[in-house]
């Protein structure tokens, strides 16, 4: 086991020990929307479990004096390379508190999830690029792709936070406002 005292590599050094003895980080996530109501998500597993994945929502960590705002936007430019002002992303509308398992490490992140809509022509998958991406990305993330919440239903694989096209559902017509936690959900 390694030693609990700084984060390891492997992890970044975002992760700090926390008070409940799990490595402890802040995130800031996006559902991103097109026109067509399909929400991006992307699919990657753990190199100790490689034949687990799951399908999440585009994130990650906030950086020590960054805004939740900036790490949204920081976050969805690298990860997919699409690039918003702060004006475009509404919420927070989602906060949870997500306990996993990760490079053998038993983590916890606090999250907020914002909302964005991309209008016009957004280029499919082949519009989406993986040039920002970290080390640990290029060797845990599989795919990005475009969901419909009825084809999201129907996935055979876990979907991250659960429950997500019943949470994005109401949220297509705009959002009224209220902030909803989604607690502590163990993944």
């Amino acid at each position: 086991m390694s030693d609990r005292t700084s984060a390891p590599s492997s992890l970044g050094p975002d992760w700090v020990p926390g008070g409940d003895g799990l490595y402890f980080r802040r995130g800031a996530r996006v559902l991103l929307l097109d026109d067509a109501d399909r929400l991006l998500l992307v699919r990657g597993h753990d190199v100790d479990q490689p034949e687990r994945t799951w399908w999440f929502t585009v994130g990650g960590g906030i950086e020590a004096g960054e805004s939740d705002v900036a790490a949204a936007l920081r976050e969805l430019a690298e990860e997919t390379g699409i690039a918003l002002a702060p004006a475009d992303l509404v919420g927070p509308v989602l906060t949870r508190s997500a306990v996993f398992d990760f490079f053998r490490q038993s983590c916890r992140q606090d999250e907020v999830f914002f909302l964005a809509r991309l209008h016009g022509t957004h280029g499919g998958e082949q519009g989406l690029s993986r040039a920002g991406w970290t080390d640990v990305e290029h060797e845990v993330v599989d795919e990005m792709r475009w969901w419909s919440l009825d084809a999201l239903r129907e996935v055979q694989i876990e979907v991250f936070p659960a429950g997500l096209p019943e949470l994005v559902e109401p949220l297509l017509g705009g959002w009224d406002g209220v902030v909803r936690s989604l607690g502590e959900a163990r993944e």
